[in-house]
């Protein structure tokens, strides 16, 4: 069983665009009950992230229990050595490695090396020199990265709106 590590842009474009949290619910619903069965998780970086954001989406991240964003161990310390020597000898600028190694996409990719995890994101390669995308150090790292659409598709969601009902014979 695959499990997904999601990254913060997945549960923000999530709220602003596709599955608003007024509108489509069955979105969020979802990832609790994907949670539960071992298949989604993020990590404790991305919640700081959305906490900060002060609207509904930091009140439902705020509202997940412990296991549904995961901490850094000791054991994630061999894995943040490696990524980040990779990230320093990459040929990034710079002031890329610096902001890499300070903000959560850096932890992703740490913690999903760690836990055999594949990352979640909406992030695309990029040929630059001057940010850390983070398919590009899942790719250094030898980490799996799909897209949301491609996770949704993989563990066959559906958000299916009941069926209306017939009107009854008299």
């Amino acid at each position: 069983m695959t499990t997904y590590l999601l990254d913060s842009n997945i549960f923000i474009q999530a709220k602003n665009l596709h599955y608003g949290l007024d509108f489509c619910p069955a979105f969020w619903q979802w990832l609790d009950e994907a949670h539960a069965a071992g298949a989604v998780c993020s990590i404790d970086s991305v919640r700081t992230e959305l906490i900060a954001g002060n609207d509904d989406l930091s009140a439902w991240a705020q509202q997940r229990p412990g296991t549904f964003f995961v901490s850094p161990s000791a054991a994630t310390v061999p894995s943040l050595q490696v990524t980040s020597v990779w990230a320093s000898n990459s040929g990034y600028e710079p002031a890329a490695v610096s902001t890499f190694l300070q903000v959560a996409d850096y932890y992703l990719v740490a913690q999903a090396l760690e836990l055999q995890c594949t990352v979640v994101t909406h992030e695309v390669v990029s040929n630059g020199t001057r940010r850390i995308k983070i398919p590009n150090a899942c790719l250094g790292m030898n980490v799996r990265y799909v897209t949301p659409f491609a996770m949704l598709r993989a563990e066959k969601a559906r958000f299916v709106l009941p069926s209306p009902s017939l009107p009854q014979a008299a």
